[in-house]
């Protein structure tokens, strides 16, 4: 059986990715890191420890690791608050208790931890900033030798970015800005890495159709709980686009063959207004990039993953 270790930063997709990995069959998730990045940390931790008591289908074991790594970019704050909302769900709040415990270290020693005593490889999906495997690796390098692959939602290659920020150029992603020094870090390493970057994911864009099939599927509590989950992702208020770049990150590492890959080399820029820009190289680490996902196979998968879904 096949080990995970999620870590995200509690955002509306990050909540999404950790539903799904709780649903799929035949895998061992070892562990959650909760990152202060896209969303607060604080209700990020309570509402993904509710999130679990509530549909751990596979009933691993299971704590919920919060990080104490801080950004070097932080995320606007409008964005960030939403992570309150979602931890006062009804759906999460309704026992009135929460089971799943915090763990005891912070998110980069928690997932050391795990990984070594973890009973096989184990695959990383994180869905947020690389600060935490950045640490983990500083602190102990020979966790690589059990890290099987990274699945990150982070960066671009393409050059088009999505921070407008002061001292960035715009080709900068999100994930990657929030701390440019821990992409080099990571990218250092030798572990295996599958990217999802902003260019990944066209074929997902958030839509009203979208949300009508959560709508009219809500009598399954997993499609109910995503129904409230996206209402509150507004477009405008993002100023650009909302594509499922964390849902697909997470579904690839699930079931590969809903996306299309290409290998290639690439490096990171930490320095000045071009900070954590990806860009091509054949000096650079060998990588896997994602250039598409398959519209019918994502939803297939994802729709059987939902509809199975039992509430806890």
């Amino acid at each position: 059986m096949k080990n995970f270790y999620l870590n995200h930063d509690s955002n509306m997709d990050d909540f999404t990715a950790l539903l799904l990995m709780l649903l799929a069959p035949d895998i061992k998730l070892i562990g959650v890191g909760v990152t202060d990045a896209d969303g607060y940390v604080e209700p990020g931790v309570s509402a993904s420890r509710k999130i679990i008591d509530r549909f751990n289908q596979r009933g691993d074991k299971l704590e919920v690791a919060r990080s104490d790594s801080r950004a070097v970019h932080q995320f606007p704050e409008a964005w960030r608050v939403s992570s309150f909302t979602v931890d006062h769900f009804p759906i999460l709040n309704e026992k009135g208790t929460v089971t799943t415990p915090e763990a005891k270290k912070p998110a980069h020693l928690d997932m050391i931890d795990k990984i070594k005593a973890a009973d096989g490889p184990v695959t990383l999906v994180f869905t947020g900033p690389l600060t935490d495997l950045a640490r983990a690796l500083e602190v102990d390098p020979s966790i690589q030798d059990k890290i099987e692959e990274l699945y990150w939602m982070g960066g671009s290659l393409n050059g088009h970015g999505n921070v407008y920020m002061p001292c960035a150029d715009g080709t900068q992603e999100w994930n990657a800005w929030w701390d440019p020094e821990a992409c080099k870090t990571v990218w250092n390493s030798k572990i295996k890495i599958q990217q999802v970057g902003l260019e990944s994911t066209e074929e997902l864009p958030l839509t009203d159709e979208m949300r009508q099939h959560f709508a009219s599927n809500r009598k399954y509590p997993a499609f109910d709980f995503l129904g409230y989950v996206y209402a509150l992702v507004n477009s405008f208020e993002v100023d650009t686009t909302y594509y499922l770049w964390d849902v697909l990150t997470a579904m690839s590492a699930l079931f590969p063959e809903i996306v299309t890959t290409r290998e290639t080399k690439s490096d990171v820029y930490t320095d000045g207004d071009r900070a954590a820009r990806f860009f091509e190289t054949e000096a650079g680490r060998p990588m896997t990039l994602v250039t598409s996902a398959d519209y019918d196979k994502f939803w297939k998968h994802f729709d059987a993953l939902c509809e199975n879904a039992k509430l806890l």
